[in-house]
């Protein structure tokens, strides 16, 4: 877990990955991908230093590469940014020990709560919950930077 938050502490890497988000969420037909080119010209910095940030990306699975040619083309791997999440939302939550306890289906008297069916509803409702939060987030945050 460290290690991601070491390559996400970075702001530049932080930026390439705003914009590998933006092309995913803005130009869903390219399937996300964005040359080095255009990560260089939407973010104003140097192809070396693009270049240097995605491979530390690319070593800490957060992107995808294609090569076609001479030319690399990115996309953004959730997947461990997903587990990064998993993790940090007890801490962020407004009222965690209700939401630990609402998941383990213990009400706060301590009677039993929910089903399996209805906490597995619960979970996946707030799953989607945090992804479309998580969204919402990242284009306002990508609008301020425009």
């Amino acid at each position: 877990m460290a290690d991601i938050f070491d390559v996400v502490a970075d702001p530049t890497r932080r930026d390439i990955l705003g914009v590998l988000l933006d092309r995913e969420t803005t130009v869903p037909e390219s399937g996300g991908e964005i040359s080095v080119g255009e990560i260089v010209t939407a973010l104003g910095v140097s192809q070396p230093t693009v270049s240097k940030h995605l491979k530390v990306l690319r070593e800490a699975g957060l992107v995808f590469v294609r090569e076609e040619g001479q030319h690399r083309y990115y996309r953004l791997d959730r997947g461990p940014l997903e587990r990064l999440e998993d993790w940090l939302i007890p801490f962020v939550s407004t009222d965690a020990a209700a939401d630990a306890a609402a998941l383990a289906g213990v009400d706060a008297a301590g009677d039993e709560g929910l089903n399996d069916d209805q906490r597995a509803f619960a979970s996946a409702l707030g799953k989607a919950f945090a992804d479309t939060a998580h969204q919402v987030t990242a284009v306002v945050v990508s609008k301020k930077r425009r």
